[in-house]
């Protein structure tokens, strides 16, 4: 019997392989309209200045906002929405993990050696790592709480494997 667990998709594909440029165009953007403010009404002289103060803290500022919030909001996205499109299937003798670009990882049961939730979550939501002992290799796939049903996929997958899902 085959079972299909499957991320939904809240954003267009297009926009989860590419968001990260666009943010960081923007970003870049933002920071060019500080420089060219700067070059604009820019006194450039070597002497203290204060009225050079105000215009290199906007600097310091653009630059740290320009640097600082594709970054956290890459990160976030990511955590969040990295996942859609992706779906988990569960045959009669394997467990494969498939991306939305086509990608697959298979684990046949047997070789499932963890299930388990990680101890602290940085970007929410938690990750539960499925891990694998394969040909003398380890290998992980992950799921988060996004995935619609994904209890139900953890409760198959103890029953199927007879590992207990280790929460902290």
């Amino acid at each position: 019997m085959q079972q299909v667990f499957e991320y939904p998709m809240t954003y267009p594909a297009w926009w989860l392989d590419y968001y990260y440029l666009f943010t960081w165009l923007l970003a870049m953007m933002v920071l060019a309209a500080g420089w060219a403010f700067f070059f604009r009404f820019g006194k450039f002289s070597y002497g203290i200045d204060l009225g050079c103060l105000w215009k290199s803290t906007l600097l310091l500022v653009l630059t740290t906002v320009s640097l600082g919030a594709p970054n956290y909001y890459n990160t976030r996205f990511l955590a969040e929405h990295g996942q859609e499109g992706d779906r988990v299937v569960l045959t009669d003798g394997n467990v494969v993990y498939e991306d939305r670009n086509g990608r697959d990882t298979a684990f046949r049961p047997e070789d499932i050696v963890r299930i388990y939730q990680e101890e602290m979550t940085f970007n929410p939501p938690p990750k539960i790592f499925i891990v694998a002992r394969t040909g003398g290799a380890r290998d992980s796939v992950f799921v988060t709480e996004n995935l619609s049903e994904y209890q139900q996929l953890l409760d198959e997958l103890s029953e199927v494997t007879g590992i207990a899902l280790e929460r902290p």
